[in-house]
């Protein structure tokens, strides 16, 4: 899958009823996709937007003809920043068969880019083994970005659908594998830290696959 995430911020004093009905309306702009989310984040995201929008597609050549018609409409002036990535989806990562969750998370990171290859795949290595820890992670994803917007020139994307909110907030960022294995790449106390940019947080409802 060809995967496409926008993280859109509105500007300061936007009209709820404004941004509701640009949220509708960007929904449904690119029926061609094989798979459309756009939701509103829900509360504790961090530098993770007011809507989070994630599009799939079978092809990269897929998303080309609307890629265009999402620009223009981050172009609308309720818009005032966005994030993004590109990347093809499915390369490292796990589902249990058939498993969806209730809340769709995304984390958009930079890896600085003096690391070394050797500890840029322990750090891979790292993310991809806390679902094998924390049971309320049912779909997860690595995966490195090939076109970036926003912040930072961002590296990687790392997903996943979580059984509810409590499960994300509680035994996945309060979880020992997260803050005793993977906080060190991130952590400006430690030696470690390779993960030097702000990150993207960033999760909603996860609307039911079609």
């Amino acid at each position: 899958m060809y995967e496409v995430v926008r993280l859109i911020h509105f500007a300061p004093g936007a009209d709820p009823a404004t941004a509701e009905r640009w949220t509708s309306a960007l929904r449904t702009l690119l029926p061609g996709a094989a798979r459309t989310l756009v939701e509103p984040t829900l509360t504790g995201v961090r530098n993770g937007g007011d809507v989070l929008a994630h599009w799939w597609f079978e092809e990269a050549g897929d998303w080309a003809p609307g890629a265009g018609q999402v620009a223009a409409a981050l172009e609308d002036p309720v818009v005032a920043h966005v994030d993004g990535v590109e990347y093809l989806g499915g390369t490292r990562g796990l589902a249990e068969p058939g498993a969806t969750g209730t809340v769709h998370r995304v984390l958009l990171l930079r890896v600085a880019p003096e690391t070394s290859g050797p500890i840029v795949r322990r750090f891979e290595a790292d993310l991809l083994r806390m679902p094998e820890h924390i049971p309320t992670i049912r779909t997860w994803q690595l995966s490195p970005v090939l076109r970036a917007t926003g912040t930072s020139p961002w590296t990687h994307v790392w997903e996943q659908e979580f059984t509810d909110l409590d499960g994300l907030n509680g035994p996945y960022l309060m979880h020992p594998v997260h803050w005793a294995l993977v906080d060190r790449w991130f952590d400006p106390e430690c030696p470690e830290m390779i993960v030097r940019d702000r990150v993207c947080h960033s999760f909603c409802r996860n609307a039911p696959r079609s």
